[in-house]
C-alpha cells in the first residue's frame, strides 16, 4: 500500500487533475502499462483517472476549465496584481491540491483498512466456529472412549459373578437346522449371558488391552456399531462370524473388531506385524461360553476383501474344512502370506482362531492373526 501511495505521488507531481491535458497524459501512461499497482489504493486511483478521462471526453472538465479561464481574465482586466501576490497564489493553490491529494489517499487507505478489518473479524468468527466444533467432536469422542473402557471394566468384573443368574437354562442350540443339547454355560459367564444372550465368549491377550466379550448375531452388521449393552457405539464390539458355531466348534472361528485409533477393540492388533511383539504375545485366551481355550499364534498376514468372482485365497471364507486336503490347502495359503515364521503349525482336526481387523494402508485392506488351540 505504501509503495502505491508513493507511486501515485510521483505520477501526480506537478499535475492538475482539473486540467484535461494532465488527465490525458496520466491516462495514456496508465494505459501503456508504465505504472502497475499492487494494492486497493492503487487500483482505486486507476479507476479515478479513468472516470476523469471519461469526463474529459464528454466535455465536462473542458467546460469547467474554460469558465475558470474567463473568470481569471476578467479579474486580470479589473486589476493587476503584483508578481509576489501571483506567486503566493500559486503556492496556496499547490498546497490546496496537495491537501486534496492527501485527503483522497487517506480516504482510500481508510477504506482498505476497513475491508481488512472486516475480513479479519470474519476469519476470527470462522476459526472460532471450527474450534468449537472440533472441541465438541473430541469431547464426544473422548466421552465415548471413556464410557467404552468403563463399560468393559464393569463387564470384566461380572465374570464369575452370579448376581443376574436365572434358573432358566438355554438347553439347546440350532446347528444346520437341527437342535442338539448344549453343555452347561461356564460359571464365569453365566451372569454375563443372563445380561445379554448374544454373548459367544470372551477374548483376552495378556500384556495388551484386548480383554473383551465376544458377541454373535445372525448377521455381521449389528455389532459393528453396538456395544455389549446394545447401545449405539462407534467402537462397536468384538463379534464372531455369523457362520461360525461355538458348539460344536467350527474348524476356524473368526472374530472381527474395529481398528480404532484410540487402541480400543482391535486398535493394537497390527502390532503383531512385528515378530518380536508376536513372540512376546504368542498366547491368546479365547473362552466360549461353554469351554475355555488357549491358542498359540501361528500366522500373521495382510490381506483384503476381494470381489466374489476373483479366484484368490480368501481367508475369511475358511470356516470348516471338508477334508484333510482342503485343510492343508488353507494352511499352505496362509503360510505363504505370513509375515514371519512362528514355528507353529497345525494338522487336520486342530481348532483354529482368526482375529481380523481393517488395514487402512490399502482399499478394503485387512490384517489377520491366526492361532491354533493348544489347551
Amino acid at each position: 500500500m505504501l509503495r502505491d501511495r508513493e507511486l501515485i505521488r510521483t505520477i501526480t507531481e506537478g499535475a492538475d487533475l482539473n486540467n484535461p491535458d494532465d488527465i490525458e497524459r496520466i491516462f495514456k501512461d496508465l494505459q501503456s502499462g508504465a505504472y502497475t499497482f499492487e494494492s486497493e489504493v492503487g487500483r482505486n486511483f486507476d479507476d479515478k483517472i479513468y472516470e476523469l478521462h471519461d469526463k474529459v471526453l464528454k466535455g465536462e472538465i473542458a467546460a469547467a476549465t474554460e469558465n475558470a479561464d474567463k473568470k481569471s481574465k476578467s479579474k486580470r482586466s479589473k486589476s493587476k496584481k503584483s508578481s509576489k501576490n501571483s506567486s503566493d497564489t500559486r503556492v496556496r493553490t499547490k498546497n490546496l491540491k496537495d491537501k486534496k491529494y492527501e485527503q483522497t489517499i487517506n480516504e482510500l487507505a481508510m477504506e482498505e483498512l476497513k475491508k481488512k478489518e472486516k475480513n479479519r473479524k470474519l476469519l476470527i468468527i470462522i476459526a472460532s466456529v471450527v474450534a468449537v466444533l472440533s472441541l465438541g467432536y473430541f469431547g464426544i469422542y473422548n466421552y465415548m472412549m471413556t464410557r467404552t473402557n468403563i463399560d468393559y471394566e464393569d463387564l470384566a468384573a461380572l465374570k464369575g459373578s452370579r448376581s443376574l443368574i436365572s434358573n432358566k437354562k438355554d438347553e439347546t442350540v440350532k446347528v444346520n437346522k437341527t437342535s442338539i443339547e448344549t453343555p452347561d454355560i461356564l460359571p464365569d459367564y453365566e451372569t454375563l449371558y443372563a445380561k445379554n444372550q448374544k454373548l459367544a465368549g470372551w477374548l483376552k491377550i495378556d500384556g495388551t488391552n484386548i480383554d473383551y466379550p465376544v458377541m454373535q448375531t445372525s448377521d455381521n452388521e449389528y455389532y459393528l456399531n453396538h456395544n455389549f449393552n446394545q447401545q449405539k457405539d462407534n467402537n462397536g464390539s468384538l463379534f464372531l462370524d455369523c457362520e461360525c458355531t461355538i458348539f460344536p466348534k467350527s474348524d476356524n472361528m473368526i472374530i472381527y473388531g474395529h481398528h480404532m485409533k484410540s487402541g480400543n477393540m482391535f486398535g493394537n492388533l497390527q502390532k503383531y506385524a512385528k515378530e518380536d511383539y508376536g513372540k512376546e504375545h504368542s498366547l491368546i485366551q479365547f473362552d466360549t461360553i461353554y469351554e475355555k481355550g488357549t491358542y498359540e499364534v501361528m500366522y500373521v498376514f495382510y490381506s483384503k476383501v476381494y470381489d466374489n468372482d476373483e479366484l484368490v485365497f480368501k481367508y475369511y471364507q475358511f470356516l470348516n474344512a471338508n477334508s484333510q486336503a482342503e485343510f492343508e490347502y488353507y494352511m499352505s495359503e496362509m503360510d505363504k502370506l505370513s509375515l514371519y515364521d512362528t514355528g507353529v503349525s497345525a494338522v487336520y482336526g486342530d481348532t483354529l482362531l482368526t482375529l481380523s481387523t481393517c488395514d487402512h494402508s490399502q482399499t478394503d485392506g485387512r490384517f489377520a492373526v491366526v492361532a491354533k488351540k493348544v489347551n
